[in-house]
C-alpha cells in the first residue's frame, strides 16, 4: 500500500469498476475503466468522498451534480467514487433526495485497490480522503486537491482549474474562463 498520494505528472492507475448510474443508460449498473475517457478523447475528473449515508458528502456530491453539464460541455467525464459497494451508493442514491438523480456515476471500489494505489486511503479509519482528480485524455494526472474528512470542497474552484488546464498556456492567480492568459 502506497503512503504518497499520488499526483501531478503521474499515469492515473489502471482500473475497472462497477457503479451506479442514471437511470437514463436503462440499468443501474455499470462498468467503468481507466480507458474509457482516453478512447472518447476526454478529460475525467474523479472525486472521493470518505463514505456514503454521512454528513458533508451529499453536499459535495449534489453541487457536482447541479454542474455536471459544466463538466460535460467541457468535453470531461465526472466520476464520484468511494469504497462503499454500488449497492449502498444505490440505496444512498434512493432514499437521499439530493441524489436521485445524479447525472455522473458513482464508482464502487469496494476493494479499495484504486484508492490505494492512489494512496488516498486515511491511516486509521481506511476511508479515503475528499481528493479531487483532474485527468487529461491521454491519462496523465494534472491536478489534484486533497480535503480533510470533515472538510467539503469547492465545485466552482474544480472548473476553473479545469478551464485553465484545457488552455494549455499560463494562467495567473485568480484566473477565470474568458481571461487573458500570459504571454511568454
Amino acid at each position: 500500500m502506497s503512503n504518497r498520494i499520488l499526483s501531478v505528472g503521474s499515469t492515473f492507475p489502471e482500473f475497472s469498476k462497477p457503479a451506479v448510474v442514471s437511470l437514463e443508460h436503462g440499468k443501474e449498473f455499470a462498468t467503468f475503466t481507466s480507458e474509457d475517457h482516453k478512447k472518447e478523447g476526454k478529460w475525467m475528473v474523479m472525486f472521493w468522498w470518505p463514505m456514503d449515508f454521512t454528513f458533508v458528502c451529499p453536499t459535495e456530491i449534489a453541487e457536482f451534480n447541479k454542474a455536471s453539464g459544466e463538466f460535460f460541455d467541457r468535453n470531461t467525464v465526472l466520476i464520484g467514487a468511494s469504497t462503499d459497494s454500488e449497492f449502498v451508493h444505490l440505496a444512498w442514491r434512493n432514499n437521499h433526495n439530493d441524489l436521485r438523480n445524479l447525472q455522473f456515476p458513482m464508482l464502487a471500489d469496494t476493494s479499495k485497490s484504486l484508492a490505494e494505489e492512489l494512496g488516498i486511503l486515511e491511516a486509521n479509519s481506511k476511508v479515503a480522503y475528499r481528493v479531487t482528480y483532474i485527468v487529461d485524455p491521454q491519462g496523465i494526472i494534472r491536478f489534484v486537491s486533497v480535503n480533510d474528512l470533515s472538510v467539503g470542497r469547492n465545485v466552482k474552484e474544480v472548473l476553473r482549474v479545469l478551464d485553465a488546464l484545457q488552455t494549455d498556456e499560463l494562467c495567473p492567480c485568480n484566473w477565470e474562463k474568458g481571461q487573458a492568459t500570459i504571454q511568454k
